[in-house]
């Protein structure tokens, strides 16, 4: 028998060597030092690692705190508890032989010790997955996980029993599912879960329903790709919390929960080695609203988009002038008062008021009377009244007041002072001793001023025209000053300057879609408007204007109104009337911030019908018809009375026609599910295929679902396709959004009709498919419905970032339409009857 070849020993050596440093263990009489930021405890992979970072924000002299950090240096875990304690340049951390974890200050005071001295550590490890862990041999004595500070990663174990704190806030999760921001572990200002309190008016503490979910052992998760989601042996399947922006984008990416020092949730992103995090999600969408954010007495308000913290007036001072959010204070305290008290009046003011505060601190009572019972009330320290005719009053009592201040707000604050309010000093008067001569002779001075007045505005008017009328923008100045008495109903022309300074150089995001990103302005006449910023323009001036001068001239109560326009240069811009509400996909699916709007049954069949009208007078009562291209919720916007208006109409013409394919392409990933077969089969474009796209948002409508959602509920199926199913077995009843109560909100003879006018519209031959006018008679009952026959899946193309990427797609669904193609065009163009008219 041969014999078997011998491993060198130098091989031997060197994977001994190489198991050693993936095993390797940090032993008791281990130090770090904060001096020393390049000495770490390292895992693994070094995708975690223990040591010392710089304090955030950084500090004269300079300070550190000793951390787990992600690749790049991004804390997820510091050993100064809660309050992130930092230590010197002398700082250490210590793995003493005891086997217990301490931190010490230059002086060699301990800040901090994981008490494990007495416990038999006997070794430290730092995992791939961020968890800082002593063991004693066989089993863990204490970890970062079971002890977390202010963030959690995936594959940490957050439950009940878990709490992120940042200061004086909190977030945790309870037994019955929801996930809950605190202030002081007594103001419980944000919450979102299986069973959260939903209130339709949040200040109304009668407005409160409440979902109740039997749970055992909830637990809360967030997934790598960025999903954070609540779990329970009692629930089928996990149940979605929230959502990162930038969900299953990127490798080698970092998404972590951290409870901010404002008191925000939030979840994060950061990059292997970029050392930096992007906020992708937050649970408090307004920063004001988060209790107490700008301290006891602080008021909160906006500058441009930046919350800003104030106090209510010169009868207070700040208590840190260096820090406006550590709150303010009386000048004279109410006790050391040498008169009388009196009660400040803050318009536009709120005191935040959140439970358990409602039972005790809430009454019915008319605006002056909300004033004056707490003025006489020692147990009253602060009022606020809703003043929007629901008679609702708040009372603070002595303690903690967090106030926000909005020019959009109705209610009306009072907080007690010591003494009356002093009134800003009026101008001094001059010339005292000639009062007489004017009481005398007023006629004289009145005609000397206007004189003046009217002699330097025509001087300053001749001026202008004088060196303006040779410039090329003139006659657009004197066309935009006609357009602004609206007389004609034109669009008004306004100048990149104005909406800049609408927009607040285009600070508040409302939104973006294929044409372009959304703003919220304030026009110079206070009318509160939104902005789109087109993108992908290329038509010159002349053209650009004549297609806005089209869609101006669609006028339609379903359709948003088209307010003006800019073209400058290379900037073009649309203004549109502002729709409170919103678009539709905020109500009808279920995520991040939007578990409590929900719509019921009457007003969806009501925004269909609305939204099948829009559409109709765009394909059929037009002078020219108009294909909107884009049909999607997203693009149904809602106004106070949730009247839908469909908006981004006639957008599709304004893009270059040598880039709309390329546009279309590109805009798949954020519209798929709309597009209609054609659009991918290289087929002509027509208003059939918006009839498609409507179809789709229809059934969204009903079901409240994405129609691209596969999940085990459809049986891994397109949602289209598993309803149709549903509908041909009679279950009708399981298409309906699960959050309506079916059998008292509901129409289910609306719900049948409905159904099947989306099954007729998402036909695959367009021919099939009916008009929009047919649509809405089918809607409204007048026609009778035949049973629609099974839509096919429409193919989808996943589209990369790339331009190589897109044209590959582009072949490949040509390619695969061919057969189509020739099905379309084999087809006659009466199609399969649709409906007959009742007799």
């Amino acid at each position: 028998m041969a014999s078997q070849p011998q491993p060198q020993p130098q091989l031997l050596l060197l994977l001994l060597l190489l198991l050693s440093t993936i095993t390797a263990a940090i032993n008791p009489g281990t130090s770090l030092y904060a001096n020393n930021s390049k000495q770490t405890w390292a895992s693994p992979n070094s995708t975690y690692s223990m040591g010392f970072l710089p304090a955030d924000p950084p500090t004269s002299p300079p300070t550190f705190i000793a951390a787990v950090a992600y690749a790049g240096g991004v804390s997820i875990w510091s050993a100064g508890g809660i309050n992130n304690i930092a230590v010197d340049s002398g700082g250490a951390l210590h793995f003493e032989s005891t086997g217990n974890l301490r931190l010490v200050n230059g002086s060699g005071a301990a800040v901090w010790s994981s008490d494990t001295g007495d416990l038999g550590v006997s070794s430290l490890d730092v995992g791939d997955d961020g968890n800082l862990v002593l063991n004693n041999g066989s089993a863990t004595v204490w970890s970062s996980f079971d002890h977390p500070t202010d963030s959690m990663v995936p594959s940490q174990n957050f439950n009940i029993s878990k709490v992120l704190r940042s200061g004086l806030y909190s977030f945790g999760i309870t037994k019955m599912g929801n996930l809950t921001l605190k202030w002081n572990n007594s103001i419980e200002y944000w919450t979102q879960g299986l069973n959260s309190s939903i209130r339709n008016n949040p200040w109304d503490p009668k407005s409160v329903v409440t979902i109740t979910t039997n749970l055992s052992s909830p637990s809360l998760a967030l997934q790598s790709i960025g999903i954070l989601s609540i779990s329970d042996r009692n629930l089928p399947t996990a149940a979605i919390a929230a959502y990162s922006s930038d969900y299953a984008e990127g490798s080698d990416i970092l998404r972590f929960l951290k409870l901010d020092s404002d008191g925000n949730l939030r979840i994060y992103s950061s990059a292997r080695g970029s050392g930096t995090k992007t906020e992708r999600w937050a649970a408090v969408t307004d920063q004001c609203q988060v209790f107490g954010y700008c301290g006891d007495m602080g008021i909160c308000s906006y500058n441009d988009s930046f919350p800003v913290c104030g106090c209510p007036s010169q009868n207070f001072e700040l208590v840190d002038p260096k820090d406006s959010r550590k709150g303010c204070k009386r000048k004279v305290e109410i006790d050391d008062c040498p008169g009388n008290a009196t009660m400040l009046d803050l318009e536009h003011t709120r005191f935040l008021t959140y439970p358990p505060e409602y039972q005790a601190q809430v009454f019915f009572v008319g605006i002056s009377t909300c004033r004056l019972n707490c003025l006489v009330s020692g147990s009253c320290d602060a009022s606020t009244s809703l003043s929007d005719g629901t008679g609702l009053c708040f009372y603070k009592t002595p303690g903690f007041l967090s106030g926000y201040s909005s020019p959009a707000m109705s209610s009306r604050s009072y907080i007690k002072v010591c003494g009356s309010v002093s009134p800003n000093p009026l101008p001094s008067s001059q010339n005292v001793g000639n009062s007489k001569k004017w009481k005398i002779r007023p006629w004289i001075v009145a005609f000397v001023v206007l004189t003046t007045l009217f002699s330097l505005m025509a001087l300053e008017g001749g001026l202008w025209w004088w060196f303006c009328r040779n410039r090329p923008n003139f006659g657009g100045l004197s066309a935009h000053y006609a357009l602004l008495e609206y007389a004609s109903g034109a669009p008004v022309q306004f100048s990149y300057k104005e909406l800049q300074h609408a927009t607040k150089r285009f600070k508040e995001k409302l939104g973006s879609g294929g044409f372009g990103t959304v703003y919220r302005a304030v026009l110079s006449n206070k009318t509160v408007a939104a902005v789109k910023q087109l993108e992908g323009i290329e038509q010159g001036e002349k053209q650009f204007r004549m297609e806005v001068a089209t869609i101006c001239s669609t006028h339609h109560m379903n359709l948003v109104r088209l307010v003006g326009f800019c073209s400058e240069g290379r900037h073009r811009l649309l203004v549109y009337e502002f729709m409170k509400n919103g678009s539709l996909d905020s109500f009808l699916f279920n995520t991040e911030g939007n578990s409590g709007r929900l719509l019921n049954w009457e007003c969806r069949f009501n925004i269909a019908l609305g939204t099948a009208r829009g559409i109709t007078y765009l394909h059929e009562e037009c002078r020219d018809c108009i294909v909107h291209c884009d049909i999607k919720p997203e693009n149904i916007l809602l106004n106070e009375n949730y009247c839908a208006k469909v908006s981004d109409f006639g957008l599709a013409k304004l893009i270059d026609a040598k880039d709309h394919r390329y546009r279309t392409l590109k805009s798949v990933r954020g519209t798929r599910g709309y597009l209609a077969p054609e659009w991918l089969a290289n087929l002509p474009v027509t208003s059939k295929s918006d009839v498609y796209s409507y179809g789709m948002v229809l059934l969204e409508t009903v079901s409240g679902k994405r129609n691209f959602e596969v999940s085990a509920e459809t049986n891994h199926k397109k949602f289209s396709v598993w309803a149709y199913e549903e509908f041909m077995n009679g279950n009708i009843q399981n298409i309906v959004d699960k959050r309506l109560v079916v059998d008292q909100d509901v129409d289910m003879d609306q719900v049948m009709r409905a159904v099947q006018v989306s099954f007729w519209c998402i036909q695959d031959q367009p021919s099939h498919r009916p008009m929009m006018g047919k649509v809405v008679q089918m809607l409204e009952g007048i026609m009778e419905i035949e049973r629609p026959p099974a839509p096919k899946a429409a193919p989808e193309v996943s589209i990369s970032r790339n331009a190589s990427s897109n044209a590959s797609a582009l072949s490949s669904a040509a390619t695969s339409a061919a057969p189509a193609q020739s099905s379309f065009s084999s087809f006659q163009t009466t199609g399969t009857p649709l409906a007959s008219e009742k007799a």
